[in-house]
């Protein structure tokens, strides 16, 4: 097979590939893909899924590509015969900038289930320039930059068909970029990205500053452009309905070149809205529904049968609201419909609370998704249960057959075979390849708890992923780790609900701990991914505290042998997939009942760590699967969370001035150690935060975090095979938090798509 592989390459090199460039077979390779991919796209027949998204964090897809069509191992052995790499030929491919967190990686996790699970549904979102922003440090410090990642090889193709979008009364055309989503062993999908052909990327000056309102050339220059002015927060707005104005214009197109006479677009389109970013798809669909003469009573009902609702988040600030003078600015067609709305969901409810408009003329996002959708759900049972009980709980007494669960997942393709093919191969040689297809056949894994050689072999496999992470960190970054040591990883959005700030603090504490004569069971590397919201102050002071304890312990050599702290520069997928199969022990300690689900859990889990966590989103679910003795839980329940918030009587002073160790490591912030490597305006701002605020309740779990810690750090250092046994443990049981299983459950119980 590699030789009609080399001649295949070959031909589309139009050269002998021992003599091409790798940038030359990077095309070839693209130009394989799409020759395969086309040959698996189908008609469609019954309904059809459009995702929409603000933000879709892919990653690099050439050897996603090339796995999901059963092309990678000819390929790879093709052109390892031509003395060339793989790896060396994926360094020309261009990051994709078009998300930043966990939504976004769902988002991705999902299209790349349905296409394998043979579902007809595609995602729809904006075709950002330069993404978030491109994370750098300098003294300590966060900076942002562009994150130029558009070449003449992206994926994401131009397409011919452009949709009007009206903003604030003037004309855009919307273009459509295809970009072909692979299914491992299945079809191909589509996600289709909007842009306006006169979007200017030269109009970006220092940093990521631009003229916010000359829309024509910024309105998909960023994702989640900086919001702290009004300007800001109207862009977002114009953002938003462009993105659902041509996505709607999208779902009528195609439906009705099937057959829909609009009438029946329930029959033809499931539109599932993936939080509130597009939340507007309800108004427009509607207003165009109208505009083929149909009425807005039989259009409402129309659009309720065909939108989903995905709620993520707990945090008020997340549930969009908008002042109504925005929406009358930026999209004034949309507020008579608005205004009908929200007189119909006043007219089934006497409760003002669940009001779209409320008497402050605020129009609620989140509330207009739930009374005009026929689906509401959460994304983790705990998260879902809160909803209903208390976030949601107007809604869920008004409309309890809409409410929901559907547990995230993710996609084993990339976060296991892609990421970790060592670990693949002996699973492989263990239970077979089935479980490629069915996560569930993990499970088979458990007859091999007590086998020392598998054990064995589990151990040696994730010290070649350590030492692998380690050259890849002294290559990028210029920092050398110890591989001997156990490896803590915390990779996620900067947010203080997702508590860098403790991890901070144990590491202060862990720092003083081994000046004071108390040396740890075993050297600890502590790394961290994350970027911080350009305006986000206080996780921007995080940021610089952690890099600025990093280079305290780096100049202490009586402590830097038993501790590193690592800050990984622009957090991205490519990093994740170097990082996670390297972990030890998984940092998930968001403050309980404020993680809706988590999914960097269920990576790091499938990948052999064991979590180190709060009773917080998935976590629940995963400690369930697993077993209380093999995961570290630590904290305050959600249930004594939400009743100290209800109580209103946490004072952070008060936990800081009874606990000794507590403050030790607050005052250290401060002290002339970090403030000789530090900024004190950053440092005594989040000190001043941690004494004075504390709204996530960092300090009533400090205690309990660093005995489980160290206790996972003692087990560690105790008994390895033991700790491997753990890690099968949680292997086994990953299976469960698979995408496909999360997609089926959306298709079974909300979407119900034809073929």
């Amino acid at each position: 097979m590699s030789e009609t592989m080399t001649n295949k390459l070959n031909d589309l090199c139009k050269k002998d590939i021992k003599t091409a460039s790798n940038e030359e077979l990077y095309h070839a390779l693209l130009k394989l893909v799409d020759e395969k991919s086309q040959q698996q796209v189908h008609s469609v027949t019954g309904r059809k899924l459009y995702y929409i998204s603000a933000e879709f964090l892919i990653g690099k897809l050439l050897s996603n590509n090339l796995i999901n069509l059963g092309l990678y191992d000819d390929v790879k052995e093709a052109l390892a015969a031509a003395g060339k790499s793989l790896a060396d030929i994926e360094e020309q491919e261009p990051e994709p900038s078009l998300g930043n967190g966990g939504l976004g990686r769902l988002a991705a996790c999902f299209l790349d289930s349905l296409a394998t699970l043979n579902l007809p549904g595609d995602g729809v979102g904006l075709r950002y320039h330069c993404g978030l922003f491109h994370q750098n440090f300098k003294n300590n410090i966060q900076n942002e930059t562009p994150d130029f990642w558009l070449t003449d090889s992206c994926a994401a193709q131009a397409t011919d068909t452009v949709f009007p979008v009206s903003l604030a009364g003037k004309e855009y055309s919307a273009r459509l970029y295809k970009l072909p989503v692979t299914g491992y062993e299945g079809r191909t999908n589509t996600l289709n990205l909007f842009d306006l052909d006169t979007v200017d990327e030269s109009v970006i000056g220092d940093g990521i500053s631009f003229d916010k309102k000359d829309i024509a050339k910024n309105l998909t220059l960023f994702l989640y452009p900086d919001d702290s002015d009004e300007d800001g927060r109207l862009l977002r707005i114009y953002q938003q309905y462009f993105m659902v104005s041509a996505g709607a214009q999208l779902v009528l197109e195609e439906c009705s070149a099937r057959g829909c006479n609009y009438h029946n677009l329930a029959d033809y389109a499931a539109i599932q809205i993936n939080d509130t970013h597009p939340s507007m798809v309800i108004p427009e669909l509607i207003r165009l529904l109208m505009l083929h003469d149909i009425d807005f009573e039989e259009a409402v009902q129309i659009v309720t049968d065909t939108c989903a609702y995905t709620n993520h988040t707990i945090l008020a600030e997340a549930l969009e609201k908008w002042p109504r003078h925005y929406l009358d600015t930026v999209v004034p067609q949309l507020m008579p419909i608005i205004e009908k709305l929200d007189a119909l969901a006043k007219s089934r409810t006497e409760d003002g609370s669940l009001a779209i408009i409320d008497q402050n003329q605020v129009v609620h996002m989140a509330h207009m998704d739930i009374h005009f959708s026929h689906s509401t759900n959460g994304v983790a049972t705990l998260h879902t249960q809160i909803l209903k009980e208390s976030e949601l709980a107007g809604f869920y007494h008004l409309y309890p057959e809409k409410f929901n669960n559907k547990t995230n997942g993710i996609t084993f393709r990339r976060w296991l075979l892609k990421c970790n093919p060592s670990l693949t191969n002996e699973i492989e040689s263990l239970i077979g390849n089935g479980f490629k297809k069915d996560a569930s056949e993990l499970k088979k894994l458990l007859a091999y708890t007590n086998d020392q050689n598998v054990l064995r072999k589990l151990s040696e496999i994730k010290k070649q992923n350590k030492e692998a992470l380690a050259a890849w960190l002294l290559h990028k970054q210029g920092v050398k780790v110890n591989t001997d040591a156990m490896f803590t990883i915390q990779s996620k959005r900067l947010h203080e609900y997702k508590r860098q700030q403790l991890n901070l603090l144990f590491l202060i504490h862990q720092y003083l701990e081994i000046k004071a004569g108390h040396t740890p069971n075993v050297p600890l590397v502590s790394i961290f991914g994350a970027k911080a919201a350009p305006a986000y102050i206080i996780a921007k002071d995080i940021i610089h505290g952690l890099l600025t304890l990093s280079q305290v312990i780096e100049n202490d050599p009586e402590v830097s042998k038993w501790m590193q702290l690592v800050f990984v520069e622009n957090y991205n997928v490519s990093a994740a997939e170097m990082m996670i199969p390297a972990c030890d022990l998984s940092e998930q300690i968001s403050l309980a009942s404020k993680e809706a689900s988590g999914t960097g859990n269920m990576k790091f889990m499938l990948n052999g760590a064991l979590t180190l966590g709060t009773m917080d989103g998935a976590n629940v679910e995963i400690s369930e699967a697993i077993g209380n003795d093999n995961i570290y839980i630590f904290g305050q329940s959600s249930k004594q969370v939400i009743h100290r918030y209800a109580a209103g009587d946490y004072c952070a002073k008060d936990w800081y001035e009874a606990d000794p160790n507590l403050r030790r490591a607050i005052d250290f912030l401060t002290s002339e150690k970090m403030l000789s490597f530090g900024d004190e305006e950053h440092l005594k701002r989040l000190q001043n935060e941690l004494i004075w605020k504390d709204w996530f309740q960092t300090l009533p779990d400090f205690n309990a975090y660093v005995v489980r810690k160290q206790q996972a750090m003692a087990d560690y250092a105790a008994d390895q095979e033991n700790w491997n046994r753990r890690t099968l443990i949680n292997i086994a049981q990953a299976g469960f938090f698979s995408s496909d299983r999360t997609i089926e459950e959306y298709d079974n119980d909300i979407w119900h798509l034809g073929k």
